[in-house]
């Protein structure tokens, strides 16, 4: 199933799909919560293959928030995508 492509607005402009821009907001905080989890994980391990397990998902949940990052991009406006107005993290 592929995302849903931007759409012409009345003065001819794209916009992209404020839905779809809602299900990435959701999904990296919900991917924020997985990571903050993961890190506490990782800070508190007593072991090296406990703390390894931490590290490996901290490294996938970066990686999923960078995923969600770039096909948000996708599916917006080219001006959008040049990075006007958008909010980054500290991550």
């Amino acid at each position: 199933m592929s995302a849903p492509r931007p759409t012409a607005d009345a003065g001819g402009a794209e916009s992209s799909n404020p839905d779809l821009q809602a299900l990435f907001h959701r999904l990296n905080n919900q991917l924020g919560v997985v990571l903050a989890h993961a890190e506490l994980l990782e800070a508190k391990a007593d072991d090296r293959a406990e703390r390894a397990r931490a590290t490996q998902i901290v490294a996938s949940a970066l990686a999923a928030m960078g995923t969600v990052r770039e096909l948000r991009q996708s599916t917006e406006p080219p001006e959008a995508a040049s990075g006007a107005g958008q909010h980054t993290s500290g991550r």
